[in-house]
């Protein structure tokens, strides 16, 4: 079973995970542009969010929402 985590890139969440753009845009995680995942890695939206306090709980709940 894949897991997210902070280093994977948005356009590989968005492409095997498609289930989690959703979810990631109401964290405030901008994952898609014009139906176009963003560059950069999840860790990377995270901390220019301000919310890198929060990322292992958004980790957490990513991977949570895969498990289901």
């Amino acid at each position: 079973m894949a897991k997210i985590e902070a280093d994977m890139t948005i356009e590989e969440i968005v492409e095997d995970f498609p289930e989690l753009i959703k979810p990631m845009q109401e964290m405030g995680i901008q994952c898609m542009v014009c139906g176009e995942p963003v560059w950069g890695t999840l860790k990377e939206r995270i901390v220019e969010k301000g919310m890198e306090d929060q990322m292992d709980e958004i980790i957490l709940k990513l991977n949570a929402l895969v498990e289901k």
